[in-house]
């Protein structure tokens, strides 16, 4: 089978994967009543069926299992046993609820196991600051923190409709470029599959309403693993990214661009509640779609507003790349804006909504203007989703 045709079939049949067993799953979720109920702290307004992440996860099994790289690599069972891991650990704590212990238990083993087994880690900065391999000793913790607070980042902005279902199709697109070109093909399948299933929950979830169903924990968890292994498949000193560290690629830099919304607004909302002496694992209103949100931006303009922030940073960093900037460079404009699309724009917000003035009726302004929910347009194409 040709690249070309491995892409196009494994993308193709983890779309209509997802969207065969989506009303299936949705019908089951309305008949045992296992919706996300409304509260103070969400922003939804009835209750919303959550187990999306088990149809994102059928989805990625159907369009990997065409794969003859999937077959031909043991360890990529390993990954698919993790994402099975995540999946039911997620949908427990939807239905019954787990503490954050136990889930920072499970996810800790997981990534352990998953590191141990595949013998992979973040242990290559690719001559980041002169640095190549990083020892054992350092490369293990390194890889659990920064692995923990990927899928505790993803599963922290799944707050409005469409954005962590978003972030991560846009990421896995990357991630899959980026394996095709290091020719590393059975990662790229699963980050094909990945983008190819969340497709038809992202326009259920987004645009449908009697269809609309939450990713719920199970999803997050599951994408957030996901995310972690690609990141570990671009670091790893075994990976087959070391032409592209010869020809000027800063993969550290290219791995904190594609997650950067999330994992830069993760740590402005914790690093707040520690200095206001909360627990950083509180619940709150305080992320960055909250900020949207209170500005009068809807679902779709918040997720459209913050995938765009996110496509800004990307841009700006491959620029930076194809400029000839450094690793280090490259990864300095990634942190600059990172910082600047979170903890500057959130600021900045904050202070136009006490002080009024031009700059929060330009921004409520955009936010009205992004207002599509009840156009014409958007509920046709809801009525061709809901029927789906």
């Amino acid at each position: 089978m040709s690249t070309t045709i491995q892409i196009i079939t494994t993308a193709l049949l983890a779309f209509l994967g997802t969207l065969w067993i989506h009303p299936k799953v949705l019908k089951i979720a309305i008949t045992k009543n296992l919706v996300d109920n409304p509260d103070a702290r969400k922003l939804q307004r009835r209750p919303i069926p959550n187990m999306g992440g088990i149809a994102v996860f059928f989805g990625i099994l159907v369009g990997i299992c065409c794969s003859s790289s999937i077959f031909e690599n043991s360890n990529a069972f390993m990954l698919i046993a993790a994402m099975l891991v995540m999946l039911y650990t997620g949908t427990i704590d939807d239905i019954l609820g787990l503490s954050p212990t136990i889930r920072f238990a499970i996810e800790i083993f997981v990534i352990c196991w998953v590191m141990f087994v595949n013998n992979a880690s973040l242990n290559c900065f690719w001559g980041l600051w002169g640095v190549w391999d990083i020892p054992a000793w350092i490369a293990y913790p390194l890889t659990v923190f920064a692995c923990v607070g990927i899928i505790n980042a993803i599963n922290l902005i799944d707050g409005v409709n469409g954005l962590s279902s978003g972030v991560c199709f846009m990421a896995s697109v990357l991630f899959a470029i980026m394996f095709y070109y290091s020719e590393d093909y059975t990662m790229m399948t699963f980050a094909i599959a990945a983008a190819g299933a969340i497709i038809p929950f992202f326009l259920h979830n987004v645009i449908g309403n009697s269809t609309k169903m939450f990713i719920g924990d199970g999803g997050t968890l599951v994408m957030g693993i996901m995310m972690s292994m690609f990141v570990i498949s671009i670091i790893d000193r075994g990976s087959y990214n070391q032409v592209l560290a010869i020809k000027g690629v800063g993969l550290v830099a290219f791995t904190v661009a594609v997650l950067a919304i999330p994992i830069f607004d993760t740590i402005r909302v914790m690093s707040t509640r520690i200095l206001h002496h909360k627990s950083p694992f509180s619940p709150d209103k305080t992320h960055l779609h909250h900020m949207f949100i209170e500005l009068g931006f809807s679902h779709f303009g918040t997720t459209l507003s913050i995938l765009t922030l996110s496509s800004i940073i990307i841009a700006s960093w491959f620029t930076a790349y194809k400029l000839g900037a450094s690793a280090e460079v490259q990864l300095y404009i990634v942190i600059l804006l990172g910082v600047a699309s979170t903890f500057g724009f959130y600021n900045y917000a904050a202070m136009m909504l006490k002080r009024g003035g031009k700059g929060l009726e330009f921004l409520q302004h955009i936010g009205k203007r992004l207002q599509v929910e009840k156009k014409g347009i958007w509920i046709t194409l809801q009525n061709i989703i809901d029927k789906l």
